[in-house]
């Protein structure tokens, strides 16, 4: 009898043991191959050029290729959607933006995904404020201006989002409700198309990010009416914030997160994440994202999951206020 415990015993270890290889040396090797980070939204917008920035440099640091696919529509859904199906090995990740994660699981039905159980948080990367911007043939040149042509030209004034129930398209419907007008929302499929229509007047105002926006600000393309930080932002100065335009309190803004499928090896979560750490803590892409307007936030897979147990909790609050139905 103790014999046969004993040789079933050894069994046991010898298979666990077996199991467990594959993962140790899936983690030991990692990566070997091509890493594929998706983008749920289209290129050439603020969500797109950060994980750019982050690919090239992490590609290096791993030695390995990375691909940045776009995979836009529904809000940042569908681009979500295929990584939370997706292999759980480390060779397909999602770099996300608040929408798909903080917003999609409060006001979307029949989501596809669990943002909570489905994806293995690996960092938080940046933190970036929103500009309230106009076309530049609209009336308005700050906020009370736009506030007093809103209510007096009711159903005139279009604003864009990146998609319905976006935090953008969350914002302008808060800062409708804060201001007291009733602007009307016009959702597209990523930032870029939106700020393609809003310089061809298709659209009147939008709230974007810092990224997205400065550029078209500088080339004189759009113009800036306030920015949407608890305090002037040093990257402008001069732009008064929201709150100090009249609508007291208001904030707005976006987050970026590199994350992976649900059940990926813990070892190459740490992996990545270390690595993505060390790369945002360098004095490089601190300054490529300062001149975007990215402020940096690297942390553990834990400070992530954290951190959007929090944005859940705020939006879903946000879109109670706003009236917009939550799941």
């Amino acid at each position: 009898m103790i014999k046969t415990l004993a040789a079933f015993g050894l069994a046991l270890v010898l298979v666990l043991a077996m199991s467990a290889a594959p993962v140790v040396r899936a983690a030991d090797s990692y990566p070997s191959h091509p890493i594929r980070i998706v983008v749920a939204y289209p290129a050439g917008g603020s969500t797109d050029t950060a994980a750019r920035l982050l690919a090239d440099r992490l590609g290096k640091v791993l030695k390995q290729t990375i691909v940045v696919e776009n995979r836009p529509g529904a809000g940042g859904v569908i681009g979500a959607a295929s990584v939370a199906k997706a292999q759980p090995d480390g060779y397909t990740l999602l770099f996300a933006a608040s929408p798909e994660l903080s917003i999609a699981g409060i006001t979307t039905p029949n989501l596809p995904y669990d943002p909570n159980r489905d994806f293995a948080p690996v960092t938080l990367v940046g933190q970036v404020p929103f500009i309230l911007v106009a076309n530049n043939d609209f009336p308005a040149n700050n906020v009370q201006e736009l506030i007093a042509y809103a209510k007096a030209h009711p159903g005139k004034v279009n604003f864009s989002s990146f998609g319905t129930n976006t935090s953008n398209h969350l914002g302008g419907e808060l800062f409708n409700l804060q201001a007291g007008i009733n602007m009307t929302h016009v959702p597209y499929r990523g930032s870029s198309p939106s700020l393609t229509d809003l310089m061809g007047g298709q659209v009147q105002v939008t709230f974007d990010t810092v990224t997205a926006v400065f550029p078209l600000i500088k080339s004189g393309k759009i113009k800036a009416l306030a920015i949407a930080t608890a305090k002037r932002s040093p990257l402008a100065p001069d732009l008064p914030t929201v709150a100090e335009s009249g609508v007291p309190g208001y904030t707005g803004g976006t987050w970026f997160g590199l994350l992976a499928p649900s059940g990926t090896p813990p070892e190459v979560i740490q992996r990545l994440s270390s690595a993505t750490r060390t790369i945002l803590e360098s004095d490089d892409i601190r300054e490529q994202f300062a001149s975007r307007g990215i402020q940096p936030a690297p942390g553990t897979p834990d400070d992530l999951r954290t951190f959007l147990a929090a944005e859940i909790a705020k939006w879903k609050d946000a879109a109670q206020k706003i009236g917009i139905k939550t799941n």
